[in-house]
């Protein structure tokens, strides 16, 4: 009989976990308890006393199950959050026993070696410059922050600022040009490195959420002197609208501003032959953002960043202290991201390319995008359906009519609600109500390599009954 300590917490954790996995497609795919009934659950005192490993790994399952969403599911379509692939799961297993310190290669040398090798395949995947840099960083939120500190330290080196030695007050003002539709990301980002709502230039988009070419113009022409930051999107979180990277940036770069891609989802669409036009252009710009737990279907945390200047990036983060050793050689990851501990998230992303292959992630764009127009196009067929956008990529939005409002955008509103809470409460599909143009709606965002054919027309059916459901009310 083993002694080994691991063995009965980590045999009922595989266990435990097999359950989830293999019952997905008879569970409710929304979370099933109110707040007060999850609190009642986990409504324990601190422990004076300890208890075997395998017991308290069975109680956090028995408790924690009845709050998830299932984004594992083929029909959750609430955010762009796709569920992991068989082998990222066991990688992030593995890491976990392994317990590494990512932050130096001193610490973990086969951590730094993977994710140099994970960073050159996602830069070949995505179409960027193979000199570009890299960091693996949480998710978008701190790609875009890593990206944007980097622009904004390069931007004040080339006003002559030295951002290093003098700070941040008193330096030169820096301007913000983005679209009205930018990502909360960028300004919760902005806001981190200092930067308020009067440096921000929103410029107008078109009604797809999508900045053109004529609006940054307009803006540089008003003023062609100020140091500029201009932030583009690929993928409008309702639409997957692009913006027009084949004219903005070439612009942007004529007046020397630094031009930044927020790509949290769509710039996965380099990865497959019949999208990647979307992107054109987009390989000239200076940063670029990007999930690995959305599209790529690692778990979270995974977020990529990517600098087309790697000496910026690197006098950006790098740091200097005795205890930190460098060999000259290898790749420490302190020098490129926010963290200095972190966990090594290079296994999962190495361990997803290497199960799907570049033909494998072409496939799961591909069949995504697929999906995402099968489900809209469905609906539409419905009563009561109004098609808000049609799928561009993997994103696409729909408007629930009340029958009997005539042009009350108010009970439209309401009615979509009470439509997106029957689907939710029938357990067969889970979505979340927007605000698109000023307009309620339902995103349908299809970014899971479970969804298939089937997921598709259980999802149409269950829009079907609860449109009934709510117009019988």
């Amino acid at each position: 009989m083993s002694t080994n300590p691991f063995d009965k917490p980590l045999e009922k954790a595989f266990s435990l976990g097999t359950e989830f996995l293999n019952d997905l497609d008879t569970q409710p795919v929304g979370a099933r308890l109110s707040y007060e009934e999850l609190k009642s659950l986990w409504s324990w005192d601190l422990p004076e006393k300890g208890m075997p490993a395998e017991e308290v790994i069975e109680e956090l399952n028995e408790s924690a199950i009845p709050g998830l969403n299932l984004n594992q599911s083929g029909r959750f379509f609430a955010w762009v959050i796709g569920g992991s692939h068989p082998s990222a799961i066991a990688a992030d297993w593995l890491t976990s026993v392994w317990d590494q310190n990512a932050g130096l290669y001193a610490c973990t040398p086969s951590s730094g070696i993977v994710e140099e090798i994970a960073g050159s395949w996602l830069k070949q995947l995505l179409k960027l410059p193979p000199q570009a840099s890299f960091a693996f960083v949480t998710g978008c939120q701190m790609a875009n922050f890593t990206c944007l500190n980097v622009a904004r330290n390069y931007l004040f080196d080339q006003a002559g600022w030295d951002v290093e030695v003098e700070g941040f007050y008193g330096a030169p003002r820096i301007r913000i040009i983005c679209g009205d539709h930018k990502h909360n990301t960028i300004t919760r980002a902005l806001r981190m490195l200092g930067f308020g709502r009067n440096v921000m230039v929103e410029l107008p988009s078109d009604k797809d959420g999508k900045l053109h070419v004529d609006e940054v113009r307009k803006e540089f022409e008003r003023d062609h002197v100020t140091p500029t930051m201009v932030i583009l999107q690929a993928g409008e979180i309702h639409t997957g609208a692009f913006d027009d990277f084949k004219s903005i940036i070439p612009l942007a770069h004529a007046h020397n501003a630094w031009v930044h891609i927020d790509g949290a989802f769509g710039l996965w669409a380099a990865a497959s032959p019949k999208y990647t036009h979307l992107l054109e252009g987009a390989e000239d710009a200076d940063s670029w953002a990007t999930d690995g737990h959305k599209w790529l279907n690692v778990p979270y945390d995974s977020g990529y960043a990517f600098i087309a200047h790697p000496a910026a990036h690197f006098k950006t983060f790098t740091s200097q202290a005795g205890y930190l050793k460098e060999d000259g050689k290898a790749r420490d990851e302190y020098n490129w991201t926010p963290e200095l501990s972190r966990r090594a998230r290079g296994y999962t992303t190495f361990a997803v390319i290497k199960e799907l292959g570049s033909t494998g992630i072409e496939d799961l764009v591909e069949r995504c995008c697929r999906h995402a127009t099968a489900i809209v196009e469905g609906a539409g067929q419905l009563p009561h359906v109004e098609i808000l956008a049609y799928p561009i990529i993997n994103q696409g939005i729909l408007r629930f009519r009340n029958p009997s409002a005539g042009e009350d955008e108010s009970k439209h509103d309401q009615f979509t609600e009470h439509v997106i809470a029957a689907i939710n409460a029938s357990g067969e599909a889970f979505f979340q109500p927007s605000t698109f143009k000023g307009k309620r709606c339902m995103r349908v965002s299809v970014s899971g390599w479970r969804t298939n054919e089937d997921d598709v027309r259980r999802t149409i059916a269950a829009i079907g009954e609860a449109i009934c459901d709510v117009s019988r009310r």
